[in-house]
């Protein structure tokens, strides 16, 4: 894997501008923040948020994949508000769960998910080396 990083760009923080990865492709449907029977645990977001990201590491995981094999990610949230003010709480599960990968990411304020709870769902595209 490879960051794509233009000269004379500012390095983004939390994320990359771009990946190139070569190998076996793994798409992880949007996952969202209830647990593994379906539950809402919280309605805080950052807890949301980190339920989230352990959810798509158990996906990844059946494809014997991890953390460091993701390349793109797309984060539709329900509050700009909310993610903003959750930012510490975001950093420190992202820290803990995905180290130090920063795949290529977009994140999208929308005004409502299909589970009425969620406050954000995340689509994942990993990438393992063969």
């Amino acid at each position: 894997m490879r960051i794509l990083q233009p000269e004379g760009w500012p390095r983004p923080r939390g994320y990359s501008n771009g990946i190139e990865a070569e190998g076996r492709m793994v798409f992880v449907a949007g996952q969202i923040g209830w647990d593994a029977q379906g539950v809402f645990r919280s309605s805080d977001f950052g807890a949301q948020f980190r339920q989230t990201l352990l959810n798509t590491l158990a996906v990844l995981k059946e494809a014997g994949a991890g953390p460091e094999h993701i390349v793109r990610m797309t984060w539709f949230v329900t509050s700009r508000d909310e993610y903003t003010a959750s930012l510490a709480d975001l950093g420190a599960a992202w820290k803990e769960l995905m180290g130090r990968n920063y795949p290529a990411m977009a994140v999208i304020i929308v005004s409502g998910l299909v589970e009425k709870q969620a406050k954000i769902e995340i689509e994942t595209t990993a990438v393992v080396p063969r």
